[in-house]
């Protein structure tokens, strides 16, 4: 008989996080051994997903990324995503501002994070979101991996939010995919959608908000076929912040974590502020 065991699934749960007023449910799970989660000062690594992600959408990446960096991690759906607190009304086209001022620090407060070193690992929306986090609460932040990021908007960028609407809205695969990952999946989808597309969005920049507001060393990581943008965006981080290494990675579209998992976690090893 085998003595071999599956490895445990991280434990879900959820938090309450009040946030002007309203008390939001957010779904999480730590990864790695308790001790580590627990202890105060050892820095934690938080997964921000993309503008159609979730906690479950992010599959075993996050596990294995922490097992290898043997640190502990954080894994959230923001609200309006997954099984978090539904979406109730349209994102303003500031939303990821907004959240980086007001939802990360609420979600962070409520899980005991206030004061605990972090390692931001953030992709497309997530890590637009990381960087505006870093340049909002700089003695926070130890590190960051923006991976996929969106500084500004390009024609790619709305080409393929335009198609992944008739995706959405004229077939069923794409709408059937998300419905695996989110109680509401019209939340997600135009929440997200909606937004970018919506007049006035073209003009979207992020670059003065980080201008010499980002305090820690950024790894800047893109897929060259990337779907939503060009290689632009992670250039630009690097001509706006000194302490970044760029990583363009071949033969890889919009998710680095799915398409070139193995080279992601190497350049990530590899970078980490202390173990280069």
């Amino acid at each position: 008989m085998s003595t071999s065991r599956r490895p445990v699934a991280p434990e879900i749960f959820q938090q309450p996080v009040m946030l002007d007023g309203q008390t939001l449910r957010i779904e999480a799970c730590w990864l790695g051994p308790a001790a580590a989660v627990q202890d105060p000062q050892q820095p934690l690594i938080v997964f921000l997903h993309e503008g159609l992600g979730s906690l479950s959408q992010w599959r075993d990446f996050p596990a294995r990324l922490c097992e290898a960096l043997e640190m502990p991690g954080l894994v959230f759906s923001r609200p309006g995503y997954g099984h978090s607190t539904p979406r109730t009304e349209p994102w303003p086209q500031d939303y990821l501002q907004r959240q980086a001022r007001g939802l990360l620090p609420a979600c962070f407060a409520a899980l005991g994070l206030a004061d605990r070193p972090l390692l931001l690992f953030g992709h497309s929306d997530g890590a637009s979101l990381a960087l505006l986090y870093a340049a909002h609460a700089p003695a926070h932040v130890q590190g960051l991996v923006a991976m996929a990021p969106h500084l500004f908007v390009e024609p790619v960028t709305l080409l393929g939010l335009q198609a992944a609407r008739t995706a959405y809205e004229q077939g069923e695969s794409l709408r059937k995919a998300l419905a695996r990952h989110h109680a509401d999946t019209d939340s997600a989808f135009y929440g997200w959608n909606d937004a970018w597309l919506r007049p006035g969005f073209e003009a979207w920049n992020i670059e003065s908000l980080l201008r010499g507001r980002l305090p820690c060393p950024v790894l800047a990581v893109q897929g060259v076929h990337d779907e939503y943008g060009s290689l632009r965006q992670i250039e630009a981080i690097a001509e706006l912040h000194d302490d970044t290494r760029l990583v363009a990675l071949p033969d890889c579209g919009h998710s680095p974590h799915k398409d070139q998992p193995e080279r992601l976690i190497a350049g990530v090893r590899d970078w980490l502020p202390g173990r280069a």
